[in-house]
């Protein structure tokens, strides 16, 4: 009997991705909207789905090692960057930003 070999990733949140989350919630006014909060969980139904196929997002122009998922309709677009370590097996979501913002600094990302 062979025995398979679990093809899912830790998922963990840097700092600074953990910070983001909550003014999208206040952003949003998720607490009083349904839409809102249902818009909030998928957003991070996403995040943590990562632990699956992690490297099906796209590079990050601003650095190479750095990929990228994108979350909602124009203008209201938000970039989950993550970084993958195949190695252990983990995905490390370092920021979850708007489209909109400027580009961000790589070597600052997980502060």
């Amino acid at each position: 009997m062979r025995s398979e070999q679990s093809t899912e990733y830790r998922v963990e949140l840097a700092i600074n991705a953990v910070i983001d989350l909550d003014p999208i919630y206040e952003r949003i006014d998720a607490e009083n909207s349904q839409g809102a909060a249902e818009w909030y969980n998928g957003l991070e139904e996403l995040v943590f789905s990562l632990d699956r196929l992690p490297n099906r997002g796209m590079r990050t122009p601003e650095d190479k090692t750095l990929r990228q998922l994108l979350y909602g309709n124009k203008p209201h677009v938000y970039r989950i960057i993550y970084l993958v370590n195949e190695d252990e097996r983990r995905v490390f979501v370092a920021h979850i930003r708007h489209g909109a913002r400027d580009a961000f600094q790589p070597q600052n990302i997980w502060k």
